[in-house]
């Protein structure tokens, strides 16, 4: 590993994420200079230093002397003129405007003419902060991601007024340390935080609009997305604070409405709400746990397939794999409990759905599937609107069904459902009847946020992938994603989901649209 360039470099600010970056730097053979505001300050950083590394070496990933090693290779001081030597200043101070721009304005009185000084943020301007200082020119972001130095990413950020030089040598330092740089511009969110908090605000609107339930939000992302925790599990662990913070940094400079903070999240902040940091967010955190309900085992259900294609194949198949009966013909549909649609044509569908209703017994669960996920108005074409609920099987492979019920399904008829859906080995989730259910609702204007991104040429199709899966644990990237799912259902869905809200940032991004009409994928 190497610095390149750089071969001493100051952090100003050594709580986690500043004693991270310079756990950092120190394993990549640097010598580092850590400042803190004062003594009581400065022992708290080398607390930070000293526990990390030990839970490296607890867990094997250290050995004894290479931590000694790397705490000699960190000078500590609470004095900034022991940063005149250094030819880079990484400066990790809280996400505060008006404390950064004092940091710097010290910074440029103290450091040598030619030193590039960064600053770790996460959501602010860099170039609000670059302005302050003597050397525009000199000023580069820096974001790394927490824990600093178990995450791959750093977002190397370049404002209108950044040297090239500066960017590129600060980008080099983070590959020789074994990052992923991914150099973009200075817009507020960059990209991770852009895509992924205009996600999570939507997940928070969701509940608050009685869509769907926290737990069935959560669980629906994390089994239908592959995503490894649900919406607001991630924002009480980030911190809702912390959530406020960057959402409203963002709507600020974009007056994006995906951005405009949900508000619940603002009520919860208000009262002190935070997390897991303070008890109680989203969850209530204590050491009770839930108990688990017990579920009696019941036996599978006969089941009615009626439509021809992928999808159908895909039902048949799940009914197979929990030893469920399988009927197609009108004799079999009149034994069925359940009755799903599964045509791939919407034609067809009303046709074949029309003659399974008549076949059906009185009391047979009717479920319909539809890409824009709007069951209502194939209930009323039934005739018997109140046994028909909506589904969707976001991975017709996968274990998870989303389950709508219209204005028009009488109660028990979605609890019956939900009981035959589960007889079938699969996770149940509920919500109202709209566009996309819960997964596509949430996950398309997500992948939209990409695809926008990648047409105004902002950053390229790795570094958006590169800071969702190294940034955030995503499985996949969102090009990636959007390419596996095919541009053409993403803008079927984007479409409904617009016609239903008329917000501006869900119409599908102009790119999108031009790749879905030309049937070729974005990479």
């Amino acid at each position: 590993m190497t610095g390149g360039s750089f071969s001493r470099v100051g952090v100003v600010g050594l709580g986690t994420m500043g004693a991270g970056i310079a756990e950092v730097l120190a394993r990549g053979g640097l010598a580092v200079v850590g400042i803190e505001v004062n003594r009581e300050a400065l022992e708290r950083g080398r607390g930070n230093l000293e526990s990390s590394t030990g839970r490296a070496v607890k867990r094997g990933r250290l050995s004894e002397e290479a931590r000694r090693e790397i705490l000699g290779r960190i000078a500590l001081s609470t004095d900034f003129a022991d940063l005149g030597d250094c030819d880079l200043v990484i400066e990790a101070v809280p996400e505060r405007l008006d404390l950064k721009r004092t940091v710097f304005t010290e910074l440029d009185r103290v450091c040598r003419d030619d030193a590039v000084l960064a600053t770790n943020t996460s959501s602010l301007s860099v170039t609000d902060i670059a302005v302050t200082t003597g050397r525009p020119t000199k000023i580069v972001g820096v974001h790394f991601f927490n824990p600093a130095p178990v995450m791959k990413l750093v977002e190397v950020i370049g404002t209108v007024l950044t040297e090239p030089e500066a960017v590129a040598r600060v980008a080099g330092l983070v590959e020789g340390l074994g990052k992923t740089p991914v150099t973009i511009g200075d817009r507020a969110g960059f990209v991770a935080n852009r895509l992924l908090f205009g996600y999570l605000n939507q997940a928070a609107t969701m509940l608050e609009t009685g869509h769907a339930t926290r737990d069935d939000i959560d669980a629906a992302m994390k089994a239908g997305a592959g995503l490894p925790m649900g919406p607001f599990t991630l924002m009480d662990l980030i911190g809702l604070d912390t959530c406020l913070e960057v959402l409203d940094a963002i709507y600020a400079e974009s007056r994006d409405r995906r951005h405009a903070a949900s508000p619940l999240l603002r009520e919860l902040v208000t009262a002190g709400l935070l997390g897991r940091k303070t008890g109680r967010g989203f969850y209530a955190y204590d050491k009770s746990g839930n108990a688990e309900e017990e579920t009696a085992e019941a036996a599978a259900p006969t089941v009615g397939v009626v439509g021809v294609g992928p999808l159908a194949d895909a039902v048949a198949a799940l009914c197979d794999r929990a030893g469920a009966r399988v009927g197609d013909s009108a004799a079999d549909l009149a034994g069925c409990d359940l009755i799903v649609e599964a045509a791939e044509d919407p034609e067809a569908a009303r046709a074949l759905l029309s003659a399974a209703v008549r076949a059906a017994k009185p009391g047979t669960v009717i479920a319909v599937t539809s890409v824009d996920g709007s069951a209502i108005r194939q209930a009323m074409a039934t005739g018997r609107p109140s046994d028909v609920v909506g589904l969707h099987l976001p991975d017709p492979a996968g274990a998870l069904a989303e389950l709508s019920a219209t204005v028009a399904t009488a109660p028990d008829v979605a609890d019956r459902a939900a009981g035959l859906l589960a007889r079938l080995g699969l996770t149940v989730v509920r919500c109202r009847d709209r566009a996309g259910f819960i997964v596509d609702a949430l996950r398309l204007p997500y992948l939209n946020d990409a695809a926008a991104m990648l047409g105004a040429g902002y950053a390229d199709a790795d570094s958006i992938d590169a800071a969702m899966t190294l940034g955030c644990g995503y499985p996949t990237g969102p090009i990636a994603d959007l390419d596996r799912i095919g541009p053409d259902r993403a803008v079927t869905v984007l479409r409904a989901l617009h016609a239903e809200t008329r917000d501006p940032a869900l119409a599908p991004a102009p790119l999108l649209v031009e790749h879905a009409t030309a049937g070729k994928p974005l990479r």
